[in-house]
């Protein structure tokens, strides 16, 4: 399952680098607030769900552009073809792909692509992170003020979630060391498994958003939670994680 996984993302991750440079041509449609797609994104989700419908055709699918299918079946695919869709129309090469399947509530396995990069993250429950086949291990960093965190604004509901980011917010930037917004929730997952930011918060998220990048930060020997330390619910789509030491400071920090 994890070869068909990584071969149907960098299949649809070469199809967006391919269109990166003809973006003046799209056809670009807004969902709702600050929520936007192409017929990239479309085609890429295309390849990828008939790649993985050609060998299971009996699990369930979760994509951001397509209804889901077979919801009651154990095994659940969790699907963001192109996430960054705002950088990838700006310009802004900073996007990924990113697959996972969940079985029962649990992730088995996940992939994070970075078609620009040619970075290709993977993880399968029990068996580590890995980055273009060298193991991933989240940072040792343990202080917050020696640490880089990354968070976003709202992408869906900001009315109701900007004042409490702002608080947040508030109290991160007076302790931490930095801050990087990178516009690519799986991306910032992923690159805290990689050791390359210290810890990644934020919430009002899909589950496609986040549902690869948890299972390499757990392989990679990170925490994962939701911003007030419980269980991950990828419907709410509230997302903290960091090594352990950071996951408590920043859980206090987090508190409004």
């Amino acid at each position: 399952m994890l070869y068909v996984a990584v071969r149907a993302a960098r299949k649809a991750g070469d199809f967006i680098a391919r269109s990166f440079d003809e973006r003046s041509d799209l056809n670009i449609q807004q969902k709702k607030d600050r929520d936007f797609v192409t017929e990239v994104d479309k085609k890429a989700e295309n390849i990828i769900i008939s790649e993985i419908k050609r060998h299971y055709p009996d699990h369930g699918i979760v994509a951001e552009e397509s209804e889901s299918v077979h919801a009651n079946a154990s095994i659940q695919w969790h699907i963001d073809p192109l996430d960054g869709t705002t950088n990838f129309i700006h310009g802004y090469p900073h996007f990924a792909v990113s697959i996972s399947a969940w079985r029962d509530g649990k992730p088995m396995l996940a992939v994070v692509h970075d078609p620009m990069k040619d970075e290709t993250f993977e993880a399968q429950r029990g068996n580590g992170a890995f980055l273009n086949r060298r193991r991933l291990r989240v940072t040792e960093v343990n202080q917050v003020g020696h640490a880089i965190f990354a968070s976003g604004l709202p992408p869906y509901r900001r009315d109701t979630h900007l004042d409490d980011f702002m608080k947040r917010m508030d109290a991160c930037m007076r302790q931490a060391e930095g801050y990087r917004r990178g516009g690519s929730a799986a991306l910032d997952l992923a690159y805290v498994a990689a050791g390359r930011l210290d810890a990644y918060w934020e919430s009002g998220l899909c589950s496609w958003d986040i549902a690869a990048g948890i299972l390499l930060v757990q392989e990679a020997g990170g925490i994962v939670t939701d911003l007030d330390g419980a269980k991950v619910d990828l419907d709410k789509g509230d997302v903290l994680c960091a090594n352990a030491h950071l996951h408590r400071q920043f859980t206090a920090l987090l508190k409004v």
